[in-house]
């Protein structure tokens, strides 16, 4: 496998502490959110990176599908939701909705687009079998 990049962050503390990028871009508190027992407030949390995250990737995966096949995807938009969960047997699991709005593409096109976009996205591919992930278009 040909490596094209590699980012490393650095957490102390868990969810109660602080992680920072080793270029020192990134530099969070982390909190834990008052639905997990925690104080909530001025932070993030490791499911708010993942969604912002695989947001931003999933919306790229979505430009280069729409690119080669010449689509106009402007003012498109990717929201992406992350919940953390608790299956059957009380381990942890991670939950994904995937939300793309389309506005310059029929809701039929839409849909075969982010299809298309989940197969090629790296993170979709990364949590493929292990994340439940649930495609959603919506209308502008």
């Amino acid at each position: 496998m040909n490596v094209l990049y590699t980012a490393e962050g650095t957490a102390w503390g868990g969810r109660q502490g602080r992680a920072v990028s080793s270029d020192g871009n990134l530099a969070v508190d982390l909190v834990r959110p008052k639905e997990l027992g925690g104080p909530g407030g001025a932070g993030t949390n490791p499911e708010q990176l993942f969604a912002v995250g695989y947001a931003g990737c999933f919306h790229s995966a979505l430009q280069l599908v729409a690119r080669t096949e010449k689509i106009d995807i402007t003012d498109s938009a990717v929201t992406v939701r992350i919940s953390l969960a608790k299956d059957d047997a009380g381990a942890f699991a991670i939950v994904a909705e995937i939300e793309a709005e389309i506005p310059t593409v029929s809701r039929e096109e839409a849909q075969a687009l982010v299809e298309k976009a989940h197969a090629v996205c790296p993170y979709s591919n990364a949590t493929r079998g292990n994340v439940n992930a649930r495609l959603i278009v919506t209308e502008s």
